[in-house]
């Protein structure tokens, strides 16, 4: 049976790119919980997770496309190092966030600097790549009605 929407679900997992290397792990960690229907993780994980029981183990493959997207070179920009704070000492690989026209936040990553010009890529860090989950399934739970009008997993003790 599905485990469906408006649950909490507690995984284990261990993320890696289709050539074998570690991206991300909770591995002698805590699990990572999250609340079903509700986008939390990439979609067709989530459909692979409602499938499974507890305790039970699955290795997931998920293209770029189904993933994080495709690489896109349109959302690579050049702009000028004074739009950045002055007390700032950029250097490749920072992050950064700025706000779209519409109010939403959008992440960035300094990828070159070159004089006064800097280099900006938007795509999420994992665009163009494809990945494979292993996945443990923890805990199922309902969902507590706060954490449903809040549309997130609360800690222990009603906390988030």
């Amino acid at each position: 049976m599905p485990i469906g929407a408006n649950k909490v679900v507690t995984i284990h997992y261990t993320l890696k790119d289709e050539s074998g290397n570690l991206l991300d792990s909770t591995q002698g960690s805590a699990p990572f919980s999250f609340l079903t229907g509700y986008e939390q993780i990439i979609p067709k994980l989530e459909e692979e997770i409602d499938t499974m029981l507890i305790g039970g183990k699955k290795n997931v493959f998920i293209s770029a496309e189904d993933a994080y997207g495709e690489y896109r070179d349109d959302l690579v920009h050049h702009i000028k190092k004074e739009n950045f704070p002055a007390d700032v000492e950029l250097e490749v690989g920072m992050q950064f966030v700025t706000s779209a026209p519409d109010g939403s936040q959008m992440p960035f990553v300094i990828k070159q600097i070159d004089g006064d010009m800097v280099t900006i890529d938007f795509n999420h860090p994992l665009a163009g790549k494809n990945l494979e989950f292993e996945v443990e399934l923890v805990d199922v739970r309902d969902a507590t009605d706060e954490e449903i009008a809040h549309g997130h997993v609360h800690g222990p003790h009603d906390h988030h």
